[in-house]
């Protein structure tokens, strides 16, 4: 692949992995669809594409997912929705991502790996930024969105951990994809009382699950393998940034001066751990 090729396609991915928090947002605040039902159809609509994926252009490659990730999938995208009832799409997704690396990084400490020191300098400016997002305050997000996003990417860093092996990464996500979809019917199940669809929130999750997930996951791990690894993680720094501009754009969200330090402080620290390595 040339090098345009690439980063045409690794743009496209980051704006896909970003365009959920906007997609997420949108439909939760614009249209009467609930959470659950957002999920279940997020979740479902990308196992019906990530299926044709792979029968399609995969049929060669091994792999078909596990129980347990395909519940840290469901974890993850159950959270992430019902945090979007209260949170603008660029704190989501700065929270998101923040949870994810931050669960990666204690993963690799509790496994015994050494940290130098600019990587406990990124570590702890990193943290310092999520706990400075956080304290109380006129501009502080609201706490239990925030701590069902903060949930979500503790998910998804887990889903990600189990993701490293197993077979075709592609045909893993089908697998897991498919198998999360018994756990968001059960709770779409549990919560049917609540349920609410309209056109537009269908519309949207449909986006959310087809395009952004399944879609994105498949055309992110096609360019993977012609990324270095330490390229490939600093580039998904850029999701909560392009998340924060969808959001001005699209949705008219203000962003605060504590919005600007804690990113600074978190991606600043996530980018001095990651380019260390």
């Amino acid at each position: 692949m040339s090098a345009t090729r690439i980063f045409l396609l690794t743009v496209i991915t980051m704006l896909a992995f970003a365009g959920n928090s906007v997609l997420c947002r949108i439909a939760l605040k614009h249209t009467s669809i609930d959470a659950a039902s957002f999920t279940s159809i997020r979740l479902i609509s990308g196992a019906v594409v990530l299926w044709l994926i792979v029968s399609f252009f995969r049929r060669g490659s091994e792999g078909k997912g596990n129980w347990i990730s395909a519940f840290a999938l469901f974890a993850y995208a159950a959270g992430f929705s019902f945090a979007y009832i209260s949170l603008t799409a660029a704190t989501g997704a700065l929270l998101l991502f923040g949870a994810v690396q931050a669960t990666m990084i204690g993963y690799g400490l509790l496994r015994g790996e050494r940290f130098n020191t600019q990587q406990l300098v990124g570590l702890i400016l990193s943290l310092g930024g999520l706990v400075g997002l956080l304290l109380p305050g006129l501009s502080a997000p609201p706490l239990v969105g925030s701590v069902l996003m903060l949930i979500a990417g503790m998910a998804w860093g887990v889903y990600s951990l189990r993701g490293k092996s197993g077979g075709d990464p592609t045909r893993v996500t089908a697998g897991n994809f498919l198998r999360a979809t018994l756990f968001t019917v059960i709770l779409s199940a549990a919560l049917i009382s609540n349920s609410n669809l309209d056109i537009a929130g269908v519309g949207y999750a449909i986006a959310s699950g087809a395009v952004a997930s399944g879609m994105g996951y498949a055309l992110w791990y096609f360019v993977l393998p012609a990324l270095k690894a330490t390229s490939a993680a600093t580039v998904q720094l850029s999701v909560p940034v392009i998340a924060a501009l969808g959001g001005i754009i699209l949705l008219g969200e203000p962003i605060t001066m504590r919005f600007v330090l804690a990113s600074l402080a978190i991606l600043g620290g996530i980018a001095l751990v990651i380019r260390s390595k």
